[in-house]
């Protein structure tokens, strides 16, 4: 499976489809507040298990950071 994540090609030889929850771990993305964005619609947290990523989706993971 092919997709851009963040602006860049990426792939996933082993997977036809992956949900957003799956993505974060294969990524080891571990930051606890993510925006997530597939095909430019945001993907709410309690709906990571659920969503799938398929061949030729723009996902975009956000590292929200707090500051000031």
């Amino acid at each position: 499976m092919n997709i851009q994540l963040n602006n860049r090609d990426e792939s996933f030889p082993e997977y036809k489809q992956l949900t957003i929850q799956q993505l974060l771990e294969v990524k080891n993305f571990s930051y606890k507040m993510l925006l997530v964005r597939v095909n430019d619609i945001t993907v709410k947290r309690e709906y990571y298990d659920t969503t799938l990523i398929k061949e030729g989706d723009k996902v975009a993971v956000i590292h929200l950071m707090a500051g000031g």
